[in-house]
């Protein structure tokens, strides 16, 4: 029986209908906000935190193999637990925002897990303190916890930028009141942002969307709605991002990080040379791709200059169309199944399950997501459906995470989170066994071109547009190290990357400099947008080998998923004879892209 509460859904711009959106079904997680087994837990991880330090603390250094085994698990226990509580309260927030209650719920319950996990701050610090021939000795033994040491090699990275016990301890408590909560107040702000295009009223989801419809006037309207509100709110995104920057240069300069994006570089187990190797790679390929890419779309829409409401408009030919979300799930599932059909039986529960949120509401969190919760339970999918080609594109990305996040479980709690370098491995895939598999059945030079165009502006998205991303997050922390930045300087910055990542053929509307003002991720996960371009390139690099019919890839794919967090990037790259570390593996990728737009150009010949 289909436990999914479903609603009709239409487009709000459009007025047409794309069929019944599921809705999250949180019961899985617990029954309801003032059930029993919420507050049972709370307790439970009052209880176990506290038995766990009062066991352990000053006591990790002196135990056998088999008794650290029996602490991680114990560790672990306690993880799922408090992950568990904090996955509930969170998804019901992120369904609506702005909902007095929820955003309540969230910051009582985010201040009560951090009280209740506050013992356990000492496990990392006393564990880093282990000498070296002891660590090693530990987790070599046959009786030992040898299985969890990507984790801890992980964590003994961070020695050198380890505080004080105190200062650890104090940064744990202050957390609610730091970062926490400016992410908060950026979330509900930009959710409860109102857009007046043409004397309608949309949300930020509805108004961005109109940069991708067919009519210009329309999206030249979406554009300079959207310029108008972020410049009335300009003043407070920039005391977020002058607040979380500072907050960031001082932790790093207590934690001694060469770089304001080197804790990024630690915690996704990637070198930063190699990160380096990918944006010098992007951005040298910038004329070729981007650029080049830019000057053929003005000649198909007749234009001599593009403004950045052309930049994802659809092609003059594109039959504009709504696609359902039966369709929509079928063209999914069908993709994923063409690959292999345990990758279909994997996404297929969310559909049925109630595992996925889909429409677009009030006060709902922009975007989209796949939470993965805790490996007890399943992932969560959050969408903004709205019923274009880009959306089902979005719908196999975040699929492609929850299946990941599915096959990781298996590994445990403290070795199923990825690194985010290799988190978007899956859902960029997916992306492209969904692109590849549209492509596959159109025949019509006219719709092809139109899939070719979609996807290299996809990929541009992902690949040019993330590093530009990037480069104006290092040069946003950079230039706030010198001094308070005003709004005036923060445009600046960001027009600076926009302008060489763009191109010559763009001209740039007045309100456009404040476009950096609704982008979580810089306030979310700071330097997290290299990620994208760094999972484009891997996956590039994949299909290649896919399609060059590389013996069990199947397999090896699902092989690499499987393994979660427990292998370094060189590991599990290494049965398709790939190397991230070699700069010629990102030309690799890139080539792909120029090879789309060589295709394009050809359908014209």
């Amino acid at each position: 029986m289909l436990r999914t509460p479903l609603f009709d859904a239409k487009d709000p711009v459009t007025d047409k209908p794309f069929g019944d959106l599921p809705e999250w079904d949180l019961t899985d997680l617990y029954p309801a906000p003032d059930a029993s087994e919420l507050a049972r837990d709370v307790e439970a991880l009052r209880d176990q935190a506290a038995s766990f330090a009062a066991d352990y603390q000053g006591k990790l250094a002196d135990l056998t193999p088999s008794q650290m085994l029996e602490a991680i698990q114990r560790y672990e226990a306690i993880d799922i637990l408090g992950g568990r509580i904090m996955s509930y309260v969170g998804l019901r927030y992120y369904q609506q925002t702005t909902d007095p209650a929820r955003a309540k719920m969230l910051g009582d319950y985010q201040s009560k897990i951090t009280d209740l996990t506050t013992p356990l701050v000492f496990f990392s610090l006393e564990f880093n303190r282990i000498p070296d021939a002891t660590y090693e000795a530990m987790f070599t033994a046959a009786d030992g916890p040898a299985r969890y040491k990507p984790v801890f090699d992980r964590m003994r990275a961070m020695r050198p930028h380890q505080l004080s016990d105190e200062l650890e301890q104090f940064l744990h408590d202050n957390s609610v009141v730091g970062a926490a909560a400016w992410n908060r107040l950026f979330d509900e702000t930009t959710a409860g942002l109102e857009f007046d295009v043409d004397g309608e009223t949309l949300g930020i989801e509805a108004t961005l969307n109109l940069l991708t419809d067919h009519d210009r006037a329309r999206r030249e309207a979406g554009a300079k709605a959207l310029a108008v509100v972020f410049q009335k709110n300009i003043g407070l995104f920039a005391r977020v991002h002058n607040t979380l920057a500072k907050e960031k240069a001082i932790e790093d300069k207590w934690r001694k990080m060469p770089t304001p994006q080197y804790g990024r570089h630690l915690s996704n187990h990637v070198e930063p040379e190699v990160v380096e190797a990918l944006r010098n790679a992007v951005t040298a390929a910038y004329p070729r791709l981007s650029h080049r890419y830019y000057a053929l779309k003005a000649k198909w829409l007749g234009l001599d200059k593009m403004q950045v409401w052309d930049r994802n408009a659809p092609l003059p030919t594109e039959t504009p169309r709504v696609i359902d979300w039966p369709e929509a799930r079928q063209t999914v599932l069908d993709a994923y199944a063409g690959f292999s059909p345990d990758l279909a039986d994997l996404a297929e529960p969310f559909f049925d399950k109630g595992w996925i949120d889909a429409g677009v509401k009030p006060g709902k969190a922009p975007g989209a997501f796949a939470h993965p919760t805790v490996v007890t339970v399943h992932p969560y999918v959050l969408l903004n459906y709205l019923g274009k080609p880009r959306d089902v594109m979005t719908l196999a990305h975040e699929l492609g995470h929850g299946v990941h996040q599915r096959l990781a479980a298996d590994q445990g709690e403290l070795l199923a989170s990825t690194p985010l370098t290799l988190a978007e491995t899956a859902s960029v895939f997916g992306e492209m066994l969904t692109f590849r598999a549209l492509l596959a059945k159109t025949t019509d030079p006219v719709q092809k071109k139109a899939l070719l165009a979609g996807k290299v502006e996809d990929m541009i998205n992902t690949v040019i547009r993330q590093i530009a991303f990037y480069d104006f997050e290092v040069k946003l922390h950079a230039a706030r190290a010198e001094g308070e930045l005003t709004p005036d300087d923060i445009n600046a910055l960001w027009m600076s990357v926009q302008a060489e990542s763009l191109g010559p053929i763009f001209e740039f509307m007045p309100g456009y400099e404040t476009f950096w003002t609704y982008i979580p991720h810089f306030v979310h996960s700071p330097f997290y947008v290299y990620a994208y371009a760094f999972g484009d390139g891997l996956v590039n690099a994949l299909y290649a080998a896919y399609e060059d019919g590389l013996p069990d890839f199947q397999q090896k794919y699902f092989e690499l998923l499987k393994a979660g967090g427990s292998k370094h990037h060189k590991e599990l790259l290494a049965p398709f004879g790939l190397d991230a570390s070699d700069p010629a593996f990102w030309d690799k990728g890139l080539s792909m892209i120029e090879g789309l737009i060589d295709e394009m150009e050809a359908l014209e010949a």
